[in-house]
């Protein structure tokens, strides 16, 4: 989409056709590894921190517990992620990377840091800095609006 065609835009529109080139982007780069765009939220929180509910994970995610469901069970069914029964607990599985999801950090991020360089090529640093910040303070304020 040209850019002349977005700058009379309201800014929520500017924002979902990043997203999509983003994700359009990212999928493009998943692809080839196995991993479906869908997982790949989930394999960020799990990277950061593992044995963690459905619940707990569709919470981080912003996501239905019903989503998180099936995501997790295509990702057990691929060997992305195990769910494990703590002992005492039997109505609460914990969601665990397996030794492969650990291993696709390491070749998954690496990507997504080049999309993020290759879409701020050219935008000076402090402008991403500030457009990082009112970013984040919009999502504050909207959070706090539903």
């Amino acid at each position: 989409m040209p850019r002349s065609s977005l700058e009379d835009e309201r800014f929520a529109h500017i924002t979902i056709v990043l997203e999509r080139l983003f994700r359009k982007t990212l999928e493009a780069q998943l692809e080839p590894h196995g991993v479906p765009y869908g997982h790949w939220v989930f394999l960020r929180i799990l990277w950061q921190e593992e044995g963690l509910s459905q619940r707990e994970l569709a919470d981080r995610a912003g996501l239905t517990t019903p989503t998180t469901h099936t995501a997790i069970s295509k990702m057990e069914a691929l060997g992305t992620v195990t769910r494990i029964v703590p002992e005492g607990n039997t109505t609460r599985p914990l969601i665990y990377l397996t030794d492969h999801g650990r291993a696709l950090k390491e070749v998954l991020e690496p990507l997504a840091v080049s999309i993020n360089a290759v879409a701020s090529e050219g935008v000076p640093r402090e402008d991403l800095a500030t457009t990082k910040a009112t970013m984040l303070r919009m999502i504050e304020s909207l959070g706090k609006a539903t």
